[in-house]
């Protein structure tokens, strides 16, 4: 499959089961660019920034986008938010769901 094939692909993954949920917390979400296996892709809107958007959407956007096309071997997004906070915000997501 070409990698233009590849890109209309996942944006119908995106347009059919994820950018209808973002938009309803006025969010949404944009291919950056596909490199070999590696989808690189930002946030946009209220998602944008969030780290707790970046990371819930991380898994769910990643496993819809393999499902779509197993090739993809791993979805990396740029946040605009800094590493330390990212680590932060993952620290804290993972100690709320083992209460």
């Amino acid at each position: 499959m070409m990698e233009n094939e590849m890109i209309e692909k996942i944006e119908r993954t995106l347009d059919e089961k994820i950018r209808p949920a973002l938009a309803l917390h006025k969010g949404n979400v944009k291919i950056v660019n596909l490199k070999g296996n590696v989808l690189r892709m930002r946030m946009l809107g209220a998602c944008r920034g969030c780290p707790s958007a970046t990371l819930t959407l991380e898994s769910l956007i990643e496993d819809e986008v393999r499902t779509a096309l197993p090739k993809i071997r791993k979805v990396e997004f740029e946040s605009g938010v800094s590493d330390s906070l990212i680590k932060q915000a993952r620290f804290l997501m993972e100690f709320r769901r083992a209460q």
